[in-house]
């Protein structure tokens, strides 16, 4: 894959770092990674942003794009009409990531929020800018109670625009996972008709760079670049 967008459930499940464990990984086997993030939202304009925390944690040969960024922490949509600043497009994003795609040997399109967290306000969201790219969807997910809800609700949306769904990994997987999370890592495959593809630890962000970077190939599997085995982290987490 060229391209690979990647989504969340929702807010604050792990999708930067869990982008930055993809973007380590293909930079690690010799890949040229570019992540773009389309609308980058609560940051000043010299604050950082997701993208520049990807290459933070991935290392400077993963390249930071940008399309707009807005000062509050809201939907894109809301933050760029309350801003006053112009909107980011559906066709803009998939504009950028092919020019991207020219240049580099995987692009990661990492969306704000959800799959339909509004771009515009003609409704347009990042499941256009997969089925505009024809490019696949990773989904992050949480690890607890409720994800099973979110998980499905995604993929069934992503099924009805033929967008493929290449698999989830859990975003934040607990030092002391509960019962519903034990649960989960046989579930989430389930209803959301694609594999398991890895599980970050919990703080895997506030670990030092090279650790994370050393380490990011054993959160994800081998479809992702990694080592990661679904069946035996399920041996050992559910029991």
């Amino acid at each position: 894959m060229a391209i690979l967008v990647v989504t969340g459930t929702g807010t604050e499940v792990g999708k930067t770092v869990g982008t930055a464990a993809v973007a380590a990984v293909a930079a690690a086997a010799g890949r040229s990674v570019a992540v773009l993030k389309p609308a980058q939202t609560g940051v000043r304009p010299d604050e950082r942003g997701d993208a520049d925390e990807v290459v933070r944690l991935a290392g400077d040969a993963v390249a930071a794009h940008e399309i707009a960024r807005y000062p509050e922490p809201l939907a894109p949509a809301t933050a760029a009409r309350r801003s006053g600043l112009a909107p980011v497009h559906p066709e803009e994003v998939a504009e950028a990531a092919a020019k991207l795609e020219t240049d580099h040997d995987l692009v990661l399109v990492e969306g704000a929020g959800g799959l339909l967290v509004r771009f515009d306000e003609a409704g347009g969201t990042l499941a256009d800018t997969a089925r505009l790219l024809g490019a696949p969807v990773l989904l992050v997910a949480s690890a607890g109670l409720g994800t099973l809800n979110t998980t499905e609700l995604t993929a069934r949306e992503l099924a009805a625009r033929e967008v493929r769904l290449t698999g989830v990994v859990i975003g934040s997987w607990p030092k002391a996972p509960d019962l519903a999370s034990r649960c989960n890592v046989a579930d989430l495959p389930v209803v959301a008709g694609a594999p398991l593809l890895g599980a970050v630890p919990e703080g895997a962000g506030a670990l030092d760079p090279a650790e994370f970077r050393a380490r990011a190939g054993g959160w994800l599997a081998p479809a992702l670049g990694g080592t990661w085995d679904a069946t035996a982290f399920a041996a050992r987490e559910t029991v």
